[in-house]
């Protein structure tokens, strides 16, 4: 007992520890001088957080780093929770197919996969182009196109952890449940929302919420296929935004900021959205 409590306590403290970091950091002035001892460490206190809100490029893009997160989040569950199902569907070789290209995909490192995706749609080489007819199309030079093209990247490596998890939940469900609302004349889509999503809703509370930190937090699609964040940071998330402040112009403590303000964001959609559906649950 003694020997758990204090593995407990050495991994709150792996956790907290740079937790506490991040936030010291952020309230004073860090830069390369202070990381090589050159001069001292000054304390700032909100200096930071001060320039960093009046910043318009902040807010261009957090706003970016929303809705980029929410298109992912919503995608990847549309994708995952259909495959899901699709897999309940059919005989066991297709389902082991699907289930072993999916796992694939999920094991794939992020740097690899984005170059992978690069090539698909190159526009001198990439069959995608030569298919759709497009030529020479760059996908990658447009905001849109290239925040689409991360977008497909990014649910290609994160939909599997959904599919396998709903797929689970699914197989959990009593069969005379289904079958009582297929008698009833029910169709596939009344079943999933009516009968299947709200059995699944513990399942689908955890994946909401780790593709939405996933997503909202994602670095190397964006890094890797947009070339650090598009022409002249178009494409830039808030991850990217850190890492250029923190390593790029040895913003320490601007970057420890942006850090800051991620965990409190997600924190907060996380203690929201378990909150709505803690109330939906008492309402039934």
């Amino acid at each position: 007992m003694a020997l758990s409590r204090a593995r407990a306590r050495r991994a709150r403290g792996l956790l907290v520890y740079p937790i506490y970091q991040l936030g010291l950091i952020s309230f004073f002035q860090y830069t390369q001088a202070q990381v090589s001892g050159g001069e001292p460490t000054t304390f700032r206190g909100f200096a930071n957080y001060t320039e960093l809100f009046g910043d318009p490029q902040f807010w261009q893009v957090l706003l970016a780093t929303m809705l980029f997160a929410a298109a992912c989040v919503v995608s990847t569950l549309v994708v995952g929770c259909a495959l899901a199902v699709l897999l309940t569907r059919v005989r066991a070789v297709p389902r082991l197919a699907l289930m072993l290209a999916a796992l694939g995909a999920w094991a794939t490192p992020a740097v690899t996969g984005s170059t992978v995706w690069l090539f698909l749609f190159d526009p001198d080489f990439g069959p995608v182009n030569r298919m759709l007819g497009l030529g020479d199309h760059s996908w990658t030079y447009g905001r849109i196109s290239a925040f689409f093209l991360v977008l497909l990247e990014v649910v290609w490596c994160s939909f599997p952890f959904v599919m396998v998890t709903v797929y689970a939940g699914i197989r959990a469900v009593p069969a005379e449940v289904l079958e009582a609302a297929s008698l009833d004349g029910a169709s596939q889509w009344r079943v999933w929302r009516s009968v299947l999503a709200p059995m699944l809703r513990p399942i689908l509370v955890v994946v909401t919420i780790q593709s939405v930190i996933w997503d909202f937090k994602v670095f190397t699609q964006i890094y890797v296929m947009t070339n650090g964040g598009g022409i002249a940071g178009q494409n830039l998330v808030l991850n990217v935004y850190a890492y250029q402040q923190a390593f790029a112009s040895s913003q320490y403590s601007l970057g420890s900021a942006i850090g800051v303000v991620m965990l409190l964001i997600l924190l907060a959609v996380t203690l929201v959205y378990l909150r709505l559906l803690r109330r939906q649950g008492e309402e039934l």
